[in-house]
Formats: C-alpha cells, sequence, structure tokens
C-alpha cells in the first residue's frame, strides 16, 4: 500500500519546478568555444603547487570579442585545487580579474574563475576535460541549482621563456557567489547540514544526476577533513533560515561517465569500479523521489543531444557515454530496478521515518 503524505508532496512538486532566476554573467550566455591566450609567469605559478600559502602572479589574458576586436584584460593566476594540484603534470589555475577593468566586455561581473584544463599531455585526458564539462552540462540540465560552465581554446605563454607555448581545450566554472545571486539565495558556511535542513526536492535531483554521471566523490551532509561543508558540494539557501538548503555539486573528474585513470570509489561504497553505478544517495520520501525520477526522465532527448552534439568528444567516447545514459534511462525506466538500484541502497532510513512521522503529525 502506497502512504501519501500531502504536505510533502506539495512542497515536492512546488520545489523541483522552475523558479525565477536572473540572468548569467555575459562569459555564461553562450556555449560558443571561446578563444583566448593567457601570458603569465606559468612556471612561477606550478613552482608554488605545492604550498599551504601560494601568490597570485600578474598576467595578461587576451581574447577576441563577439564583434572581432581583440581585447586585453589584466589577470592574476595562481594553482588551486587539492588531489590535481598534487597529482597533475600541470596543476589547475585560478584567475583573478579586476572586477572595475572587466566593466562592459565579455567578462563583465567576473572576479575569480576556476579553470579546469587537461591534467596531463595525453590525448585521454584531453577527453577527461570535455567529458567532465558535459558532467557539468548534464547538471545543469536536470537542474537550474547548477554551475555555469564555458569551454575555452586556451593558448598559455609562459612569460619566463621556461615553458613552450601550447594550447589546449579547458572550461571556466561560475563562481559561487555569482551562481547565488543568479538564484537569489546565500552561500552558506556550515561545519555540516542535518537532513530535515534539506531541500528534498532539490537535494533528490542533485543526487539522480551523481547517478546519472556514477559521482559518489561528494557529500550532502559533512565537509571533508577540516573543510566546511560540504564534500565537493556548495551550500546555498537562505541565511535567515534553518531549512531549504540546496546542494550544488562540482568537480566530476572521479565520475565513471569521465572515467579517470586515477579515479576510485571511495572506501565506503561497495564497488570497485566506478563505472559501476551505485546509488550513495539519501533516502527521500516516495513522492518527492517519483516527482525527481519524473523529471530527470523527461530530459532525457536534451541530456542524449548533449553528447550526440559534442564536437571536442571522440568517437569511442561518445559512442562510450550514450550508452552509458541509455543505461542510467534503463533504471529509471523499469520499477523494479528503480527499487533495488535506488531505493533499496539509499542512505538515511531511520531519518526518512522520522521526517515522515513529523509531517503525519503535523497534519
Amino acid at each position: 500500500m502506497r502512504i501519501r503524505f500531502s504536505c510533502i508532496a506539495l512542497f515536492a512538486l512546488a520545489s523541483i519546478g522552475i523558479a525565477s532566476a536572473t540572468e548569467p554573467y555575459p562569459l555564461f550566455q553562450t556555449d560558443e568555444v571561446l578563444k583566448a591566450v593567457l601570458t603569465a609567469p606559468i612556471t612561477q605559478a606550478y613552482a608554488q603547487r605545492h604550498q599551504d600559502v601560494r601568490l597570485y602572479l600578474p598576467g595578461q589574458w587576451t581574447y577576441v570579442d563577439a564583434d572581432g576586436q581583440t581585447r586585453r584584460l589584466d589577470v592574476s593566476i595562481r594553482t588551486r585545487g587539492h588531489f590535481r594540484r598534487e597529482y597533475c603534470q600541470f596543476p589547475p589555475l585560478q584567475l583573478n580579474f579586476k572586477k572595475k577593468q572587466v566593466k562592459g566586455t565579455l567578462f563583465a561581473g567576473q572576479d575569480k574563475l576556476k579553470v579546469v584544463a587537461p591534467c596531463k599531455d595525453k590525448e585521454k585526458y584531453r577527453q577527461y576535460v570535455v567529458l567532465e564539462y558535459l558532467a557539468y552540462k548534464t547538471v545543469e540540465i536536470i537542474t537550474e541549482h547548477s554551475f555555469k560552465t564555458r569551454l575555452i581554446r586556451l593558448s598559455y605563454v609562459d612569460s619566463d621563456d621556461k615553458l613552450d607555448s601550447w594550447t589546449d581545450l579547458v572550461f571556466v566554472i561560475e563562481d559561487d557567489a555569482d551562481l547565488a545571486q543568479r538564484v537569489g539565495l546565500d552561500r552558506l558556511y556550515l561545519p555540516s547540514v542535518e537532513y530535515s535542513e534539506l531541500d528534498h526536492p532539490k537535494t533528490a535531483l542533485v543526487q539522480l544526476a551523481q547517478f546519472l554521471i556514477a559521482n559518489n566523490d561528494y557529500s550532502v551532509l559533512q565537509g571533508s577533513r577540516d573543510q566546511n561543508c560540504c564534500h565537493n558540494v556548495q551550500v546555498l539557501g537562505l541565511a535567515d533560515s534553518m531549512t531549504g538548503r540546496i546542494p550544488v555539486p562540482f568537480d566530476f573528474d572521479m565520475s565513471g561517465l569521465v572515467n579517470t585513470e586515477y579515479a576510485a570509489p571511495p572506501s565506503q561504497v561497495p564497488i570497485r569500479d566506478v563505472r559501476d553505478r551505485y546509488f550513495n544517495g539519501l533516502c527521500q520520501p516516495r513522492e518527492i523521489l517519483d516527482d525527481a525520477i519524473t523529471h530527470v526522465r523527461s530530459k532525457r532527448e536534451e541530456i542524449i543531444a548533449l553528447f550526440e552534439n559534442s564536437t571536442e568528444l571522440d568517437a569511442d567516447n561518445k559512442s562510450k557515454s550514450l550508452k552509458y545514459v541509455d543505461e542510467f534511462f534503463a533504471i529509471l525506466d523499469d520499477p523494479q530496478l528503480v527499487e533495488r538500484e535506488i531505493i533499496a541502497p539509499c542512505r538515511g532510513e531511520n531519518l526518512l521515518k522520522r521526517m515522515l512521522e513529523a509531517s503525519k503529525d503535523s497534519t
């Protein structure tokens, strides 16, 4: 017998629907690949990669705008990240623009931008970047509470002449403060998040998106080590509210979709290969889960088209990715598979029971 909890169901319908949001800054209003040149002391930046305190080093950012005019902006760079900063031959960079200088340009509103670039000088690492970009775009299709991204054909010029110049396809990620402003919420810096504080319909969408790309390297409740909550998740909400907190995921290089050679499942997940999907998400009321599944299924053609239309993905990775996406939707299409692959392994069943009992008592 299916038990209905009307107030939760109504909340689910209202929350999964598209809320009003402001336009993103100009840089993220198109998916067209931008061409740019970064001239900076890249060798010096890389030399600081193992330091806890890394100084921004001044350089120049050059790009061609929509009118064909060459624009030059001052920019400072430093290495960023945790695992990739230590592991990569070319550690990822953070760009720091001058807000006053970028006014009236394509980079209007930009301050600090994360760059995701090939980790090593190998073709498969270039494909990893494309796949991670498509993972971000997949999440963006599923939920508006997601980071915008932009592909850039970036040429690197080391101003110290210690590295030969090279060009790679990279992408930049919307700043979390800009995301929060765009969706009308606040960034929340918390030691942890309680189950009852989450916006469960939005959380369900995020967890299905993570299941689609087979990413378990995240938490919507806890940070890693001494970090703020949450692990590979930015928490949005209203600063004066203890409820309605929305997890926004990032960093998908450990996912099965991207399948980097260094990726491994977290130790608490009972799989050995990141390509093996395992639902490590929280248990949700059935009405909320069903609404989330319906919403994600409605995005099937858009997600498939995202991969089919990618001009940067090679034929082999495109074929594998499309098959991988199809396997995900085969689970959502089959109630028995939903029961086995999503409902049975979900975490926090006792927390869910308490939430449902509290909801039932309030009605």
